[in-house]
């Protein structure tokens, strides 16, 4: 493997800078800078999105036919790497990174034609119905109910963990369609109008006082069969599918990377406990080079499954390994971000951030007070919120249960 850039590379490289230093604003770079979970200000994001779109960079990986850029591999590492060195606020997944794939590779023409267009302005904001509340890791147990009615699917029953439900406007949702074979036979992968009567939206606080995750009850919600994606009863072929996208569809190195150098930064101008700067403990030093030794190493894992990817092959297991390798080290950056803070990480200061979501119970100082650097404030809210990290998109655990049976037959 060649990880040496080339002329061209570079040439990209610096062409992707200086649109970053020309459209990036003030504001969109303190939404990504000032993140306290995977996911940016909402209405920073969208901005965002629809400065992407207009230089035809919003979907880079999506077919050149439908909005995407004729790329390498490269390219696309580059792209993900400048953005998240310049501050670049994340845009939502759930569109553009996952359900738009499935909806390319099963969706009718008709469907392609009306949602990949909307998907790409904005105008259509995805959220992910797949849990429920007796339903997470183990999703083929589900149970909301989606019974046949004419040219309709009726639906109810309940979501739950389900982000930004309260933003979106359409939900890519799996439901039960048939209750005989086996549990992961008779579900359908169904998209459904959030507008649509009969649905409810409650909003759920999370540890670091962020309302970003929602559960949704549907009482009789009629849905038309025409928005199901592949056929009714086969809906767990379509959701696999997707799955490949969320555990590892991007480039997640190039972010970890970036927060391990914050932390060396700030280590490096914070005394410790003995007066020196926390960098010159051992202790400490130890555990942020052997965090940055484990980025290099997924980095490699990373470019393998991305060129895999590419070349049109189906990743697999390196998924999953993907996905246990890169949360479990976010949570080991956000740990020692959390120590480099100080006493100052203990503070509650949520409205010194960036927020994905709205934080209830606060209300900011009127001079924005805040105490010790915008890093530290930022430093417990992530913390708290990645603690998820190896829960959501399937569990950690069962991430090696499906590794255990499918890479080495046990």
């Amino acid at each position: 493997m060649d990880l040496s850039w080339s002329a061209e590379d570079l040439a990209f490289r610096d062409e992707v800078r200086a649109f970053l230093d020309e459209k990036l604003t003030p504001d969109l770079r303190d939404a990504g800078r000032l993140m306290t979970s995977v996911y940016a200000d909402h209405e920073a994001s969208m901005r965002w999105q629809a400065i992407l779109h207009e230089r035809g960079w919003a979907a880079p990986a999506w077919p050149v036919e439908h909005g995407g850029c004729d790329w390498s591999l490269t390219q696309h590492y580059l792209f993900t790497r400048e953005s998240v060195l310049a501050g670049a606020p994340p845009l939502s997944p759930m569109g553009i990174s996952q359900v738009a794939h499935v909806i390319i590779e099963f969706g009718t023409p008709e469907q392609k034609e009306y949602f990949l267009p909307r998907i790409l302005t904005g105008e259509i904001f995805f959220c992910q119905g797949y849990s429920e509340p007796e339903s997470g890791s183990d999703l083929a147990s589900l149970s909301m109910t989606a019974v046949a009615d004419g040219d309709d699917l009726v639906c109810s029953g309940s979501k739950i963990w389900t982000t930004h439900a309260h933003e979106a406007n359409w939900m890519f949702c799996l439901v039960r369609t048939n209750r005989t074979g086996r549990k992961q036979q008779g579900i359908t992968f169904l998209l459904i109008d959030m507008t649509s009567p009969g649905i409810e939206v409650r909003p759920l606080v999370m540890t670091s006082g962020e309302q970003i995750q929602n559960q949704e009850f549907f009482d009789g919600v009629r849905v038309p069969k025409a928005n199901v994606i592949g056929r009714i009863d086969d809906g767990w072929t379509v959701a696999k599918y997707l799955l490949e996208f969320e555990r590892g569809g991007t480039a997640v190195a190039p972010m970890l990377q970036v927060m391990a150098g914050d932390i060396e930064r700030a280590a490096s101008g914070r005394p410790g406990p003995d007066g020196h700067p926390l960098l010159d403990s051992p202790d400490f030093a130890g555990k942020l080079a052997d965090a940055r030794i484990r980025i290099d190493v997924f980095e490699v894992l990373e470019f393998r499954v991305l060129s895999t990817s590419a070349a049109g092959g189906n990743p697999g297991t390196a998924s999953s390994m993907l996905k246990i390798l890169g949360t479990e080290l976010s949570q080991t950056l956000t740990e020692l971000l959390l120590e480099a803070s100080g006493p100052r990480g203990r503070v509650y200061q949520p409205h010194a951030t960036r927020p994905g979501g709205p934080v209830a119970d606060v209300v900011a100082p009127a001079d924005r007070y805040l105490s010790g650097e915008p890093w530290q404030a930022v430093a417990p809210l992530r913390y708290l919120n990645d603690r998820a990290g190896t829960i959501y998109a399937g569990s950690n655990e069962i991430q090696r249960n499906i590794i255990a049976k499918a890479a080495l037959g046990l």
